[in-house]
């Protein structure tokens, strides 16, 4: 039976993916030089979509960071989430992240080891199997 992952490993995941994004976007900065601000945060969000949507609703079911601690991301039953499911995880992420990532701290409490992203998408974070 796989175990759900801690908020640890959680946390160390999205500092690397979140490492990846401001990498790509400091790359992207120095190829065009200036970017509208408007434009920049458009960007910055559809970029951000688009990297952990397609990810974690691929067959890998993880992305860049999770790949790195040994997580994915499944439905209740295991199985890769589909694409509309990892839309509602990620929008709901940005709101567990704003009020000081309240949301986050579910993972304590909860059985499944589920932030609140996690409980309303209908999502659990297992560690990986070798």
């Amino acid at each position: 039976m796989q175990s759900y992952s801690d908020i640890s490993r959680r946390l160390i995941a999205s500092i690397i993916d979140i490492s990846v994004i401001v990498f790509l976007f400091m790359f992207l900065e120095l190829i065009t030089e200036t970017l509208d601000e408007t434009f920049f945060y458009i960007l910055f969000f559809l970029t951000m979509w688009v990297y952990f949507v397609f990810q974690e609703s691929s067959t890998l079911k993880s992305t860049v960071g999770k790949q790195a601690v040994n997580i994915i991301v499944t439905d209740l039953n295991g199985n890769r989430i589909s694409f509309t499911q990892a839309t509602k995880r990620f929008i709901l992420k940005i709101l567990t992240v704003i009020p000081f990532f309240v949301g986050f701290l579910l993972i304590l409490f909860t059985s499944k080891k589920q932030a609140f992203h996690d409980i309303v998408a209908k999502t659990v974070v297992f560690v990986q199997e070798d």
